[in-house]
């Protein structure tokens, strides 16, 4: 039987006790993350990180949402409270609900029925994934317009506007994996990944994809709708006790989910390694939830990696990274990587299958020489002074720097 068949098999009592499970899944591993992610970051920074409440500090995330909990719940008198509430429990509930779709384990036996860790298998799944994170975003952009305050507003419209692009370029990296895949389904995706992983044969859209889902998850280096050195604390400035627990829930879980669509679509999901294959059947096949659980760990760390080394982006960098690079790059690679899939099923010879990839390889790199070129012919025309920057600044008005300037000059004089 097929993944697909076995669910489909799965009575209501079974479907709900794999819903439970999954739900404990997810916010163990949160838990387990954020002490990670603070006793990495700790070592980067060559110091202990938190090693007091339980062993090896363990229980201290356990003791910091208890902590959130007890604090007095301040909603700001501006503030609208409705939405206000409602908003960190729209953030929270639609990163659960990605993983319905994401297929954790093969075939398995859960209290004598055989089945499969995974809630459904759409047709579309990886459009609904991509549909439920996009409104994940919208309990971001409400908090921040419903704090009734400056600093929130702001957070939550570099969100909206940063969700926008980064969404783009993660959708069109995606393309290239229906195209080979033949299918929007996550298990028959993973089930086409079972001799080679995408992450291999689409390396481009493996890359694109990985850059995106950072900037999705608003993790640094791209996590400008919550920089603190100019928004305090972005679009959750006004929110305390367990409203703000959500949204810190929420980041996280986001965290685990686009990991774990990363490695259902680039990394094979829950199959081994080629060369481990059988290491699959142990533990009755419940050794594919290692497997799985084991990549998705691997991209947690490479996030934590990306926080404890990368400076954070300037604004105007950050979005024209994406707007410039990644979408011209994604469709670029789309149409390239159509033409090869289709030469393939044409029965094309391989010579000429790499011709044509060396072929755009070349007008890539001819292309980029010649940007390069342009770009410094624009710089060497432009005639400024070494100490002006290189990005907009508003212009004071004279009468304003003239008072500067000698009120200064008056208390040097004083002095």
């Amino acid at each position: 039987m097929t993944t697909a068949q076995l669910i489909g098999a799965d009575p209501g009592w079974l479907i709900t006790v794999k819903a439970l499970l999954v739900f404990i899944f997810c916010v163990v591993l949160t838990l387990l993350s954020v002490w990670g992610e603070r006793r990495l970051v700790g070592r980067m920074q060559q110091r202990p990180g938190p090693n007091r409440v339980g062993p090896f500090g363990l229980i201290q995330a356990l003791a910091d949402g208890v902590k959130l909990a007890l604090k007095e719940d301040i909603i700001p008198a501006a503030a609208d409270k409705v939405v206000f509430v409602l908003a960190p429990i729209i953030s929270a509930t639609t990163c659960f609900m990605a993983f319905a779709v994401i297929p954790i384990t093969g075939p398995v036996t859960l209290f004598g029925r055989e089945t499969a860790m995974q809630l459904t298998d759409l047709p579309i799944g990886v459009l609904y994934v991509l549909a439920i994170t996009s409104v994940g975003v919208y309990g971001i952009i409400l908090a921040g317009w419903s704090s009734g305050s400056t600093y929130p507003l702001l957070g939550g419209l570099r969100s909206s506007a940063q969700v926008i692009s980064y969404e783009i370029a993660m959708g069109l990296s995606l393309v290239a994996v229906f195209i080979y895949a033949g299918s929007m389904s996550t298990s028959d995706i993973v089930a086409a990944q079972s001799t080679t992983w995408y992450a291999v044969v689409l390396f481009p859209s493996f890359v694109i994809y990985a850059i995106s889902m950072v900037g999705e998850t608003n993790r640094a280096p791209f996590d400008l709708a919550e920089a603190e050195g100019e928004l305090v604390g972005g679009f959750h400035t006004e929110y305390s006790s367990l409203k703000f627990a959500l949204f810190f829930l929420a980041e996280y879980v986001n965290i685990i989910a686009v990991s774990a669509l990363a490695v259902t679509l680039f990394l094979g999901g829950y199959h081994a390694p080629p060369f481990l294959g059988f290491t699959e059947n142990w533990l009755g096949g419940w050794f594919t939830a290692i497997w799985f659980f084991s990549k998705v760990l691997v991209f947690f760390f490479v996030f934590v990696w990306l926080r404890g080394t990368l400076p954070r982006l300037r604004y105007d960098q950050f979005m024209q990274f994406g707007w410039k690079i990644l979408i011209p790059v994604s469709i670029v690679w789309i149409l390239v990587v159509a033409t090869l899939r289709l030469l393939s099923l044409q029965g094309a010879p391989r010579l000429v299958v790499v011709a044509f990839s060396s072929f755009v390889v070349l007008l890539v790199m001819l292309a980029n020489i010649g940007f390069e070129n342009a770009k410094k012919k624009r710089q060497s025309s432009i005639t400024h002074d070494e100490t002006t920057p290189n990005f907009a600044v508003p212009v004071l008005p004279l009468n304003i720097s003239s008072v500067n300037v000698s009120s200064s000059s008056k208390g040097v004089g004083r002095g």
